[in-house]
This record gives structure tokens, sequence and C-alpha cells, in this order.
């Protein structure tokens, strides 16, 4: 429990950083960019594809026309609006994926040099490795997500089975990350088995933490006049608890593999072997010859 404390407030300290400040504001500003460049270039064509889609669809086109039916014009503004709540889902996650890239392998090296300086780095893994690993733990994420919708409609187990399974996806993808690049294959294969119930405890933790921007998201698409807002500042906060949450993960993962070293350092002075000399061969001495004894009567 100690080193799981200690690396929860190591990762919130260095959320204070202005390094990890910077990469947590780097989707907004990526973000923005992408949304200038594409309505500047396709705005146009962006709309009247909303148009299209609104009048194609029966359900929609009642309510497009009972809404012009009220005076309230040509609804320019309304069609301007859905494409962005339709837009903004897509540069969101596209840029929150890249960010997410560039992110942990920069707060692990960031943890590297700060804390652990004189970590060996063995590169037991390469960039495709955990890409597959990541991507293999997607798909058994989701699996189980899909065979566990039936249990939802018990009360209780929607609130735990969802933050479980996504939780075992953050500790397995998040691990594997942080200890990618210092790591052997040997000794992360060493650590999940050592501190699986922490890291897991770590992940569901993470995925509660994550929950919370979506209520801010949810209440920009409701409340039109705060979308500018809320949005922005959603994707600001699930940026920064992903950060926390790899810092989390680095910091510990990272201590980890110290004390495991260390380990084995130390084993072979704290339980010396004792060397044994062999026993010499006994040396056979013939007894003394004792002296010749005269006779009773004294003659010699």
């Amino acid at each position: 429990m100690g080193l799981l404390f200690d690396s929860f407030w190591r990762a919130a300290a260095y959320c204070l950083f202005p390094r990890v400040i910077a990469l947590s504001v780097l989707p907004l500003a990526l973000m923005a960019a992408a949304a200038l460049g594409l309505g500047y270039f396709y705005w146009d064509a962006a709309v009247q594809a909303m148009r299209a889609a609104l009048e194609s669809s029966t359900l929609l086109a009642g309510v497009w026309n009972w809404m012009q039916g009220w005076g309230m014009g040509d609804l320019s503004w309304a069609l301007a609006l859905l494409t962005l709540v339709v837009a903004a889902p897509v540069l969101v996650l596209a840029s929150l994926l890249l960010v997410a890239v560039l992110m942990t392998p920069a707060l692990v090296a960031l943890v590297g040099e700060r804390r652990f300086p004189d970590l060996e780095k063995k590169k037991g893994a390469s960039f495709i490795a955990s890409v597959t690993w990541s991507l293999a733990s997607t798909v058994l994420a989701l699996v189980a997500l899909v065979l566990s919708v039936p249990l939802w409609a018990v009360p209780p187990l929607v609130l735990i089975l969802p933050p479980l399974i996504w939780g075992w996806l953050t500790y397995r993808v998040m691990t594997f990350d942080a200890l990618a690049e210092h790591a052997s294959k040997e000794e992360r294969q060493e650590i999940f088995r050592r501190h699986r119930a922490s890291l897991l405890g770590i992940g569901v933790i993470c995925g509660y933490l994550g929950a919370a921007p979506s209520i801010l998201w949810a209440s920009g698409v409701v409340f039109a006049a705060a979308f500018f807002v809320l949005v922005p500042l959603a994707i600001w906060i699930y940026t920064l608890v992903f950060a926390f949450c790899s810092l989390w993960f680095t910091h510990y993962a990272l201590a980890a593999l110290q004390q495991l070293r260390a380990e084995a350092v130390s084993a072979p002075v704290s339980n010396p072997v004792q060397v044994i000399p062999p026993a010499l061969p006994a040396i056979e001495t013939a007894p003394a010859a004792l002296p010749h004894a005269p006779g009773r009567d004294g003659a010699l």
C-alpha cells in the first residue's frame, strides 16, 4: 500500500509541471487547428450534407417542417449547430488518440529523467509489440463488455462491471507502456504477477475518473449556449485525467521495477553460501617404542 499511495501523490504533483500542462492543452490546440482548416475548406459542403441528411429522413424531416412551421425561419443556425455537434466528436477522438500515442512516452521519459535517472533501460518491448498488446487487450475488453451487457439489468452490476472491465484494460495497456522502455520481458511479467491487484485497483479508479468529464460533455451538447465552453473544458479535463493516470502507472511500475532489481542484487549478499573446506586426511603415527624392562632378577 505504501507504493500505491506514494505513486499517487507523486503523479498528482507531476500534473503541475509545465510540460504536463502543455501536453494536456495539446488536444485543444490540435482540435482548433483541425476545425479551422476543415471549416475553411469544407464548411459549406458539410452544411449542405447535413441539410440533405435531414431532408432524406422521414422522422427528421417532420421535425424540421414542424420547427419551420413555428416561424423559426430557414434554420441555418440549427444546421450549423448540428454540423458542429456531429463533427466535434470526430475531431475530439482523433486529437485524443494522437495525444495518447505521444503523451505516454513523453511522461515515461519525464519520470525516468527526474526520478529514475540511473535505472537501466533494457527495452523489453518494441513499438510494434506495444501496439499489438494494446489492440489485443482492447479486443478482449470489448468482448467482455458486450458479454456483460445482459448483467447490466441488475442495478449493482451496472456500476461495477463496466468500470472493472475498463480498469482491466487501462492497467494492461498503461503498465505495459510504462515498462516497455526500462524493463525486460521477464521483469515485466514478474511485475504483472506480483502487483496485479494494485495495478488493477489503479485502473478501476482511473476508469471512474475518466467518466467525470463526460458529464461536462453531455451538458455542453444539451445546453447549446454552453457548447463552446463546456466541451473544450471537458476535453482538457479528460486529457489531464489521462496524464494523471499515465503518471500514476509510470511511478508505480518504475518503482516496482527498481525494487525488483534491488532484490536481485541483494539476494546473494543476504544469503551467503558457506564454503566448508574439505577435511584433511588423518596422519597415522606409529606408537612410540617402549623401553626394554630389566628382568626380575636384575640381570642385564
